[in-house]
C-alpha cells in the first residue's frame, strides 16, 4: 500500500491550508490535473486505469498520487476483503450499520429520507477510508424473478430518479464518490454475463436510462459502474452508444466509468468506448497463471502495448487519467475531508426510520394489525425468517453489521405484557453465494413443532417469504419460481387450520405469488431492513408507528400477468444468447393499466391504520404552453383517529397520441404527515417538458401537443379524480 504524507501532497499540488478550500473552482482543478498528467510516464498512466487488488487501483508514489479504495455497499459498507482473494480479511474493526435495502427506501416515497440515508452511509464509508462507494443501484424492476431487485429502486423511472438524486448528493457531501450501477439494461442475473438485450430506443430512453441520467445531470454523480450484459451485440461496460455517445457525450458525464468485476472483455473497445477503470477481470488475486495477473487486464499491458504500437492514441489514456485525478480531487485529495463516523446512534435512527417508512401494510382484515400488548395473550412468532440473518448472503451486498435485530428479538423487546413463543417451522440451511448447504435439521420435526406452537397461541405471526440464498434474492442468478419456496403455501394453510387468528410478515425484496392470501388476516411487506429490522417491524406491528410505505413495484397475480413474462422465453430470460424486451415501454404498472390486467397489489399501494382522503383537487389552469408547469393542488385529509402519513400521487396519460403510450405514468408525488383529524393543502408541480416522449424518428425528446389526462390518487389503481388539460 502506498504511504504518503500531507506534506508531500501539499508540496506537489502547490496547495496551502489557507487557499485549498472546498470551493476550488473546476478550472483551477483542471489546470492542476493537466500539469500532473504531463509529469506522468505512459506506464504510470496505464497503471492507474486498472486494479492492483480486489478493491483498489494504483497511485503514483513518486508524485504522491494516492491509491483509490472502493467498497461494495448500496445499503452498507461491506466488510474488508483480502488483497488478492474474495476471502474476508478478518478485521475486527470493520463492522458497520446495515441500512434497509433500496426496495425499502423506494417504498418510503420520501426523498428527504433518501438524503438522510445517503448522508449516513457516506459517513460510514468515509470512516472506513473508502473513496468510492459502489452504489446505489437503479436498474429497473422488469421481472419479479430478478435475484438482485432488492438492491434497486423499483419499476418506475420517475420514482427511481427522485429517490436516487438526494442519496447521491448526500453520499458525496462526505467527499466519497457514489458509483451508480449497473449501466445499463442489467435487469436479470440469469445469464447476466452473456445475454444480449434487444430493446427499442424509446424503452431505453423512457424506462431504463432516466435514473442514470438524473444521477449524472441532477446529482452530478462522480462514478458509474458498467454492467455485465450486452446490448445490441456489444458489452455494455464499454459500449459505443451507451458509454461513449450517451453518457460521456450527450450527458457530459465528467466522472469515472468503472467496470463491474470481470465485465470488461476487449482492450480496444474498453479504451475507445469510455471505460476508465477496470476491476476484477478474470482474477481471484494473482491466480495460478500469469494470464490472471493484474498486469494482464485489458486496460493493463495490452492497453500499454496498443498505445506504444500506435494503435491507440495516447490522448485516450490521458482522458482516463484526467477523470481519475478529478475523482481524487473530489475524494481522497479533498482538503479538510473529514473522518466520518460509524455505528452512531444517529445512523441507527436513520436505518430505523427508513425501515419504518418503507414497510408496507398490504392487507388488514378486521383490523388485525396493530396488535396490542396486553396481559394474558400469547403471540406465536413462527418461521425461520423470524431469526435468520438478512444482512448475510445476497452476493456483493452482504454486510457485517455491528448487530442485527431479528423480527423475533424486536417483538420480544417491544411486547412486555404478552407472552411471546417461537418455532422455526422449517430450516433452509446457509447459502454460500452460488451453493446452498442443506440443513441438517429434521424438517418434519420442525413443522410439527411449529403447528403445536401455533395451537397454544392467541395470535400467530408467520414470518415468511424469501431469503438471500442463491436462487432467491441473491446476486448471481434469478429465482426459479414466482411462488414462495420451501412449501410455505402449504405451511400457511396448516397454520390457519389450527389457528384462525393468523397474520403474516412477508420478508422479500421481490413480489411473490400470493394464492395463500385469503388464509392470512393481515399482511405486512417488511423487505430486508438491516440492523434495526426487528425494532422497526415491532414498531409497526404494535402500532407505535403507523405504516406509510407504498409499493415501488407491482405484484402480479400470476407470473404471466407481468409484461416481461407475457411474451414467453424470448422476452425472459431469453434463449441463452439473445433476449427481446417485447413489452417495450409497458413495464410494471404501465403494463397492468394499459392491458387492463388487474395486479394483486398495485404500484404505489399501501394501507394505513388511519383513513385518508384526497379532496379539492385542481390545476392552476386548463391550457398550457410548452414552457409552462402544471400546478396540481389538493387537500390531504386524515379522517381517522391515528396520526399517519399519506402519499398523494399524480399520473399523466395521453390517450389520443400519434405513438404508443402507457395509459398513465407517474409524474409527481408528495408524502404528507398529518395528525389525526388534520388536513393539509399541498402542491405538486409538473413541468410540461417532463411529459415528453422519446421520438425515435428524430432521436430526441418531443412533447406532443393536445389533450392530456391527470390522474390523482394514492396508488396507480386508486384514482380519486381525473382532470383534462391541453398543451398547445
Amino acid at each position: 500500500m502506498i504511504k504518503y504524507s500531507y506534506l508531500l501532497l501539499l508540496t506537489f499540488f502547490s496547495f496551502t491550508l489557507a487557499t485549498a478550500q472546498n470551493d476550488i473552482q473546476d478550472n483551477e482543478i483542471n489546470k492542476k490535473i493537466d500539469s500532473i498528467v504531463s509529469l506522468l510516464t505512459l506506464e504510470e498512466k496505464v497503471a492507474m486505469c486498472h486494479a492492483q487488488s480486489k478493491f483498489s487501483t494504483k497511485g503514483v508514489e513518486r508524485l504522491g498520487i494516492p491509491e483509490i479504495w472502493m467498497s461494495d455497499g448500496p445499503h452498507g459498507v461491506r466488510a474488508e476483503i483480502s488483497w488478492d482473494s474474495w476471502d474476508y480479511a478478518g478485521w475486527t474493526n470493520d463492522s458497520i450499520t446495515a441500512f434497509p435495502a433500496l426496495t425499502c427506501l423506494a417504498a418510503s416515497f420520501n426523498p428527504n429520507l433518501s438524503a438522510q440515508f445517503g448522508k449516513s452511509i457516506g459517513e460510514e464509508a468515509l470512516y472506513r477510508e473508502k473513496d468510492v462507494l459502489l452504489g446505489p443501484g437503479v436498474n429497473i424492476y422488469r421481472t419479479p424473478l430478478n435475484g438482485r431487485n432488492f438492491e434497486y429502486l423499483g419499476e418506475d423511472p420517475y420514482l427511481a430518479s427522485k429517490m436516487v438524486v438526494p442519496y447521491i448528493k448526500n453520499v458525496q457531501k462526505n467527499n466519497v464518490a457514489a458509483c451508480v450501477k449497473h449501466f445499463a439494461l442489467n435487469n436479470q442475473e440469469h445469464w447476466r454475463s452473456t445475454i444480449n438485450v434487444e430493446v427499442s430506443d424509446r424503452a431505453l430512453h423512457e424506462i431504463y436510462l432516466p435514473a442514470f441520467k438524473a444521477a449524472v445531470q441532477d446529482a452530478n454523480v462522480w462514478a458509474i459502474m458498467g454492467a455485465y450484459n450486452k446490448f445490441r451485440g456489444q458489452y455494455t461496460t464499454h459500449h459505443e452508444l451507451l458509454t461513449k455517445t450517451i453518457l460521456k457525450g450527450d450527458w457530459n458525464f465528467d466522472g469515472v466509468v468503472i467496470s463491474d468485476w470481470s465485465s470488461a472483455h476487449n482492450t480496444m473497445e474498453a479504451a475507445v468506448n469510455g471505460l476508465d477503470m477496470e476491476m476484477g477481470t478474470g482474477t481471484d488475486g494473482l491466480g495460478t497463471t500469469t494470464s490472471n495477473h493484474y498486469d494482464y487486464y485489458y486496460l493493463a499491458s495490452p492497453f500499454l502495448k496498443a498505445i506504444q504500437n500506435g494503435d491507440i492514441e495516447e490522448s485516450v489514456v490521458d482522458d482516463k487519467v484526467r477523470r481519475i485525478l478529478r475523482l481524487m480531487f473530489r475524494t481522497t485529495l479533498k482538503p479538510n475531508r473529514g473522518f466520518g463516523s460509524v455505528n452512531t446512534e444517529a445512523h441507527h435512527d436513520v436505518a430505523r426510520k427508513v425501515a419504518q417508512e418503507g414497510i408496507v401494510l398490504l392487507k388488514n382484515e378486521n383490523n388485525f394489525f396493530p396488535i396490542e400488548d396486553k396481559e394474558g395473550i400469547t403471540i406465536a412468532v413462527i418461521g425461520e425468517n423470524a431469526t435468520r440473518s438478512m444482512t448475510a448472503g445476497g452476493g456483493s451486498s452482504e454486510l457485517k453489521p455491528q448487530f442485527e435485530i431479528s423480527p423475533l428479538e424486536g417483538i420480544k423487546q417491544r411486547y412486555k405484557k404478552a407472552k411471546i413463543i417461537h418455532a422455526m417451522g422449517y430450516h433452509t440451511g446457509p447459502s454460500v453465494y452460488d451453493n446452498i448447504i442443506p440443513s441438517t435439521l429434521n424438517q418434519d420435526s420442525l413443522r410439527v413443532q411449529a403447528i403445536e406452537t401455533a395451537k397454544k397461541a392467541d395470535i400467530v405471526l408467520y414470518v415468511g417469504g424469501l431469503n438471500k440464498s442463491h436462487l432467491q434474492d441473491c446476486e448471481g442468478d434469478d429465482r426459479q419460481s414466482y411462488e414462495l419456496s420451501y412449501n410455505q403455501e402449504e405451511f400457511i394453510s396448516e397454520l390457519k387450520a389450527v389457528n384462525q387468528n393468523l397474520g403474516m410478515l412477508l420478508v422479500t425484496g421481490n413480489a411473490v405469488e400470493t394464492p395463500w392470501l385469503s388464509n392470512v388476516n393481515g399482511l405486512i411487506q417488511t423487505w430486508y431492513l438491516g440492523s434495526m429490522a426487528g425494532h422497526a417491524i415491532a414498531d409497526v406491528v404494535s402500532g407505535d408507528v403507523n405504516p406509510s410505505g407504498k409499493l415501488p413495484f407491482s405484484f402480479p397475480k400470476k407470473l404471466k400477468d407481468n409484461g416481461a413474462h407475457f411474451y414467453g422465453e424470448l422476452s425472459y430470460p431469453g434463449d441463452g444468447t439473445n433476449q427481446y424486451y417485447k413489452e417495450d415501454i409497458l413495464v410494471g404498472y404501465r403494463w397492468h393499466d394499459t392491458k387492463k390486467i388487474e395486479p394483486e397489489f398495485a404500484f404505489g399501494y399501501g394501507l394505513s391504520y388511519t383513513n385518508f382522503s384526497i379532496s379539492d383537487i385542481s390545476t392552476d389552469k386548463k391550457k398550457y404552453s410548452l414552457e409552462d408547469t402544471i400546478k396540481v393542488s389538493c387537500s390531504v385529509n386524515n379522517l381517522g383517529n391515528t396520526d399517519g402519513s399519506e402519499v398523494a400521487q399524480v399520473y399523466i396519460g395521453k390517450q389520443k397520441s400519434k405513438v404508443k403510450r402507457a395509459l398513465k405514468e407517474l409524474k409527481g408525488f408528495k408524502k404528507v404527515t398529518l395528525k389525526k383529524g388534520d388536513s393539509k393543502t399541498i402542491n405538486i408541480n409538473i413541468p410540461i417538458n417532463t411529459l415528453a416522449y422519446y421520438n425515435e424518428s428524430i432521436s430526441d425528446w418531443e412533447v406532443e401537443k393536445g389533450e392530456y389526462t391527470l390522474y390523482i390518487g394514492n396508488a396507480s389503481n386508486s384514482i380519486t379524480k381525473k382532470i383534462k388539460v391541453r398543451i398547445q
